[in-house]
């Protein structure tokens, strides 16, 4: 009995000697499903979007060594009269405006601060968007038909064999994809787990195999479509997102800080919504939409592309919204309307028409909800009427 004692002493010994080797060597990949798991609760959400650095694998977008491009003050507008209730309806965390390029409004909530690197989410499509539109110019992308496993040969023989840039970036592909975040199951929420573990992003897209239409044929929004663009981009160049995203986009609107990227486990940047950067930088960003690609004497983006890709194209759904090359526009759009989304409230709106931009954060939890969504751009229609 004492010796049976003995070796069962040994080997529970072993297996908390084993737990605590594997426990510090997946430390990191625990710690970050830990952080998933954590990132939409509710008293912890506004600051975990301004320091998702703390929480996943990232990548500083280098601004280069030139001056940051000023903001200049306009005069302070007078906002509509329910803002400040749809501020506290739509836990909004900041938000900037710009009126024919110059800051007339800005605003910090939910204890945020003005140099937090908030997370864009599919804001971030919008950059990848317009970098294609760059590459594109310069010939490192010869067709936007071009087949993607012509640039990313590793989709060959799964759900994106027979798509073309243009389907990617029209959210026209027809491939199978669950972007339901409250099912933990979902392709989202797995792809999340994919992210927070370190893993391969490109083998999870070369991984789906299952098509609901013909490519071009339905617009269905599927986010790992932006991932695959950012493969194609990728394989045009032999360079990474992260060093090109520098270069040709963020260097030459000078922000104000270094933004970054969320990275899987090879350092590929998490294209379709990792962004991270200041909102007044994404105002910068906005501006030199609204100004068709020009920004401080410079063509940044060619102008025929920021009309391309701003312009609804994709097929017709029955979503409120018209869809461009990762750009949306309200089907009752105003002309040269248009702005980029992310989740849980993130804006980037563009009335060129009456020269406003409008930079907005939140944490907004009914953000799927189309009556919230349809308020939103009156909100920021009304605005652009103050002023």
């Amino acid at each position: 009995m004492r010796k049976l004692l003995k070796w069962a002493l040994r080997l529970m010994l072993a297996l908390a000697l084993a737990a605590l080797v594997v426990g510090a060597w997946k430390r990191d990949e625990i710690s970050r499903l830990m952080a998933v798991n954590s990132l939409f609760l509710p008293d912890r959400i506004a600051q975990n979007f301004s320091h998702m650095d703390q929480a996943f694998l990232h990548s500083p977008i280098s601004r280069g060594k030139g001056a940051i491009v000023p903001l200049p003050a306009g005069p302070t507008i007078a906002l509509p009269d329910d803002f400040e209730q749809f501020v506290r309806d739509r836990r909004v965390t900041s938000v900037v405006v710009l009126k024919d390029g110059k800051l007339v409004h800005e605003n910090y909530y939910l204890d945020t601060r003005p140099d937090d690197l908030r997370i864009s989410w599919s804001m971030a499509k919008s950059y990848l968007s317009a970098l294609t539109g760059v590459l594109l110019d310069e010939g490192a992308i010869v067709s936007l038909d071009d087949p993607v496993t012509g640039y990313a040969p590793a989709l060959k023989g799964g759900a994106y064999d027979g798509t073309t840039i243009r389907h990617v970036l029209n959210m026209a592909t027809g491939v199978t994809f669950d972007e339901d975040y409250t099912d933990k199951n979902s392709d989202i929420n797995r792809m999340g787990r994919v992210l927070a573990l370190g893993a391969e992003m490109d083998a999870f897209a070369a991984g789906l195999s299952e098509t609901f239409a013909a490519p071009g044929t339905k617009w269905q929004y599927v986010s790992i479509d932006t991932h695959v663009l950012g493969m194609v981009l990728r394989g045009a160049t032999g360079r990474s997102v992260i060093d090109l995203m520098s270069e040709k986009i963020i260097a030459p609107l000078g922000v104000e800080q270094e933004p970054y990227y969320l990275t899987d486990g090879t350092g590929v940047a998490f294209v379709l919504g990792g962004f991270n950067g200041t909102t007044r930088d994404y105002a910068r960003f906005g501006q030199m939409f609204l100004q068709h690609g020009r920004w401080h004497g410079r063509q940044v983006v060619p102008e025929a592309w920021v009309i391309a890709s701003t312009t609804a194209s994709a097929p017709t759904s029955a979503d409120q919204y018209g869809y461009g090359y990762q750009w949306w526009m309200p089907r009752d759009a105003h002309p040269r309307e248009y702005m980029g989304r992310g989740i849980y409230g993130q804006y980037l709106y563009i009335n060129e028409g009456q020269g406003i931009v409008i930079a907005l954060t939140a944490v907004d939890p009914q953000f799927r909800d189309k009556a919230v969504q349809r308020s939103n751009i009156e909100m920021f229609r009304a605005i652009a009427d103050k002023t």
